[in-house]
């Protein structure tokens, strides 16, 4: 199943090269908190879709467009006594999208408002990620009970309509 993706990935890359398409990102990562689930959108083809575990009651995930700031393959929080972070792709301030144990917390708020994957699918994204760039990657956090809490980080254009949000 990895060897299909991966092998999907490259030749998606190869047609982008080949035909010199440009997009405003190559990978397009869309969390939605309502649903506690991520799409992942690579060169125009829905790729993957992952369940999530986003700020559980009492804390916040941030809402809004982004750019990942930097990533690690190994992140120790400093905040949270030194809970590794395995495959961290930071995106606003110091939330990141990164791996967890806790597979079976999934699907439902659990964190202190980072976003939460499988290690392998976390490990894909950040591979992902890491194969097209940060400037080619984009992260829409939405959720259709509030506004943007967030502004628009990064200079890319993004037209949304408010439906989309």
């Amino acid at each position: 199943m990895v060897k299909k993706n991966i092998f999907r990935l490259l030749v998606s890359l190869l047609i982008l090269l080949a035909t010199g398409v440009t997009q405003a990102a190559v990978v397009d990562v869309q969390i939605n908190l309502s649903k506690q689930k991520m799409d992942v959108i690579v060169a125009g083809h829905h790729e993957f879709s992952w369940d999530i575990s986003t700020a559980r009651r009492g804390y916040e995930t941030p809402t809004g467009r982004f750019r990942p700031n930097w990533m690690t393959r190994m992140h120790y929080s400093e905040q949270y006594e030194y809970s590794p972070m395995p495959h961290s792709i930071f995106f606003h301030q110091g939330y990141a999208i990164h791996a967890t144990n806790e597979i079976k917390r999934l699907g439902r708020p659990a964190s202190h408002g980072c976003v939460r994957l499988s290690p392998n699918n976390a490990r894909i994204l950040y591979d992902l990620v890491e194969l097209y760039g940060m400037g080619e990657t984009k992260i829409v956090v939405k959720n259709k009970q509030q506004e943007m809490t967030a502004p628009v980080e990064g200079d890319f254009p993004i037209m949304m309509d408010e439906h989309d949000l």
